[in-house]
């Protein structure tokens, strides 16, 4: 996402009516994740948690990416690792453990990566590897 689309101001009215801003700090946060996940590799790679009172939500750091939709070309390490980031939460740290050491093992190997970091790999393959590495 640019910078300037992610700088405008949000107006949205909910069931009651209301409107609801966001804006500034919003943009800040996606501008400061958008530089994290470069010195980690990309969005591909980056997972997302969002902590409340009593509530958590987990999802990758990147958007829908329209341009390689259906085309079997993404990177499934932020969806996999904002899994990890859930079992965590949720007290299961064996399986986060496992599922972390698959994907590390998948990287480390080097031969089923998709081409967002350097390997040629489609999402199925890479997905395929991490769960033989489980």
């Amino acid at each position: 996402m640019g910078t300037d689309r992610g700088q405008r101001l949000h107006a949205a009215r909910d069931a009651a009516g209301d409107v609801r801003r966001s804006g500034a700090a919003e943009s800040l946060r996606d501008i400061i994740s958008d530089l994290a996940a470069g010195l980690v590799g990309g969005l591909g790679i980056v997972p997302g948690a969002n902590l409340g009172d009593g509530v958590a939500v987990f999802e990758a750091v990147h958007g829908s990416a329209p341009d390689i939709a259906g085309k079997g070309l993404a990177n499934p390490t932020a969806l996999m690792q904002s899994a990890r980031l859930m079992l965590a939460h949720l007290g299961e740290r064996d399986a986060a453990v496992r599922m972390q050491s698959a994907i590390e093992a998948v990287y480390a190997e080097g031969k089923h990566l998709t081409g967002d970091v350097g390997g040629a790999a489609g999402t199925a393959e890479f997905t395929e590897a991490v769960i033989a590495k489980l």
